[in-house]
């Protein structure tokens, strides 16, 4: 049981970068970026890369240049070419699969035998057993701390004001199209840094290992808004942390469970479309409530 829940938070903490980046694209800037799949992919490309060329932390930050260069190609075809948000997103990630197998040069890159993140937190005896979910987990809580240090610049309260009214935004003399670029960079950048630890966690990186990963992390960011609820910047943003780890939990569960295989796609589905229907459930079970209340006070009343 330990060992299941050890994978699950290992999990949790390897795939909330781009739950964080849904948070950022979406949640902000109110943009339905569908860049995530391909920059996932990317990352992950970029990442087995470097760690064949032996610079495994290097890896990181390289994977998340690479990724904020895609992101930056999908706010410009967004803001200067007037390419709808969801077709913009749409066509990068089309031609960054072509990328990725000009990256990886193979549609599947195995670094099994190569130095890692992990490989080395194992060789330095950090954390024992848990060395793995202490690596990931460090690295994920201070992207955190950056994002929510970043949200509360200028900048960041620029690209805030953005997605909730970018023509107040136009008129307060602040450029919509740089907070979108800035935006949907750094976005694309934390899924490029899961791509990277996850492709490291595995030892390899396969050309379509991003495929459903838009509708993964939004299961995840409505889940966290959902039971965390929406508040300060800080209350968001581990509200995105535990969505990712609670849907982890519950695939986990499944597994557990002896669900078969060809099931467990099944199974995600349904994760995903009660996250994503958590919100107007509770909504209508709330209208009930009130509804009841009021009955009932009318009849006290006769």
């Amino acid at each position: 049981m330990l060992t299941i829940i050890q994978s699950a938070l290992e999990a949790g903490f390897l795939y909330a970068p781009v739950a964080l980046a849904l948070f950022l694209s979406f949640s902000i800037l109110n943009i339905a970026d569908m860049t995530t799949d391909g920059a996932f992919v990317l990352g992950g490309a970029v990442s087995a890369v470097c760690c064949v060329s032996g610079h495994p932390i290097l890896a990181l930050p390289a994977a998340m240049l690479a990724t904020a260069a895609a992101g930056f190609i999908t706010a410009f075809l967004q803001t200067k070419l007037g390419v709808p948000s969801i077709l913009a997103g749409i066509v990068t990630n089309i031609g960054l699969y072509s990328i990725n197998l000009m990256v990886m040069g193979t549609s599947n890159l195995s670094i099994f035998q190569k130095a890692s993140i992990y490989t080395l937190a194992r060789d330095a005896g950090f954390a024992g057993s848990w060395y793995k979910l202490a690596v990931t987990a460090g690295i994920v809580l201070v992207v955190c701390v950056l994002l929510v240090l970043f949200l509360g610049t200028r900048l960041g309260l620029s690209i805030r004001a953005t997605g909730d009214n970018a023509d107040m935004v136009r008129a307060s003399s602040i450029n919509p199209t740089f907070t979108i670029t800035v935006g949907l960079c750094v976005a694309n950048a934390m899924t490029g840094l899961s791509g990277a630890m996850v492709a490291q966690y595995n030892t390899f990186a396969e050309v379509n290992g991003g495929t459903g990963m838009v509708v993964l992390a939004l299961a995840a960011l409505v889940i966290g808004e959902t039971l965390i609820g929406k508040g300060s910047m800080v209350r968001r943003v581990l509200g995105v942390l535990f969505g990712s780890i609670l849907y982890r939990l519950i695939y986990s569960a499944a597994l557990r469970a002896n669900v078969p295989a060809d099931y467990m796609k099944l199974v995600s589905a349904v994760i995903v479309g009660a996250a994503i229907a958590a919100p107007t459930v509770r909504q209508w079970a709330a209208f009930q409530m009130r509804k009841r209340r009021a009955l009932a006070g009318r009849k006290e009343e006769q």
